[in-house]
């Protein structure tokens, strides 16, 4: 199995607290967060590295940053339990949100061939929830825009 890795955007405090307690329900709830993307434990957060990529690729642009560069240390403790807890640059956010709607097919099918060059052949079947997540990506970023923070929780 994969990392475990979820991107919650909202009050850093708020974020915070359903993670300490293990709300993981709860980070679904509009009214308490901007946005919420599980991304399960089905990839490695390198995968976000060369969804970055495959965005500057498709774009022909210098952004956005790898996600690994775009993750900063937070100013208090940064772990949960045996959850790292990042902060994610709004800069990063802010190029995906504004992507686009007719780059994400693009951008999808880029990754997966990006993917593979990574991993290796993907079966057929891997590849339509490999683009849905490529989508869900910008919509989170596209929610989490205006977000005070922006945090990614992971874990081994």
């Amino acid at each position: 199995m994969g990392s475990l890795m979820d991107l919650i955007a909202g009050q850093e405090r708020e974020i915070l607290l359903a993670i300490s307690v293990e709300d993981w329900a709860g980070l679904d709830d509009r009214s308490r967060f901007d946005a919420h993307l599980a991304l399960g434990g089905g990839l490695d957060p390198t995968w976000l590295d060369l969804f970055s990529e495959a965005v500057r690729t498709v774009t022909n642009s210098d952004g956005p940053a790898d996600f690994i560069d775009a993750r900063r240390e937070l100013d208090g403790p940064g772990d949960a339990g045996d959850r790292v807890i990042e902060r994610v640059d709004p800069a990063w956010i802010g190029a995906i949100a504004r992507l686009p709607d007719h780059d994400v097919d693009a951008i999808a099918g880029r990754w997966v061939d990006l993917i593979e060059e990574e991993l290796g052949f993907l079966p057929r079947e891997e590849k339509p929830w490999i683009r849905q997540l490529a989508a869900d990506v910008v919509s989170f970023a596209r929610a989490a825009d205006r977000s005070s923070d922006v945090l990614f929780a992971w874990s081994l």
